[in-house]
């Protein structure tokens, strides 16, 4: 199975994917699932989240950096479970339906 490392960044809550740094093997943090380095074997998935873990304590940039199986579709990047798509995808609220269609003083 497929493997990347997910975390959140804290400046703004992102959801972000990690992309090792080819030349110092420190950690870079990209945006989109599509970017991050995917882990094929368990030991690289564990590397890849000692990285991340590692940056976590270093730089206090990201927090919870953890790994999530994904699998190529349509020749796109997708996680395999439903909590990560919509980690990956963003809310599903509609904020056109429900109370925030209702205004601040619903």
């Amino acid at each position: 199975m497929a493997q990347v490392v997910i975390a959140s960044r804290l400046s703004d809550g992102r959801v972000v994917f990690l992309k090792e740094a080819s030349t110092s093997g420190s950690a870079e943090w990209v945006l989109t699932l599509g970017a991050a380095d995917i882990a094929n074997a368990e030991g690289r998935a564990n590397e890849l989240l000692s990285i991340g873990e590692a940056d976590a304590v270093e730089n206090q940039a990201i927090i919870d950096p953890y790994l999530i199986d994904v699998e190529e579709r349509d020749g796109e990047l997708r996680p395999t479970k439903f909590r990560e798509v919509i980690r990956c995808l963003g809310p599903t609220i509609r904020l056109d339906l429900g109370k925030q269609a209702e205004g601040p003083e619903a």
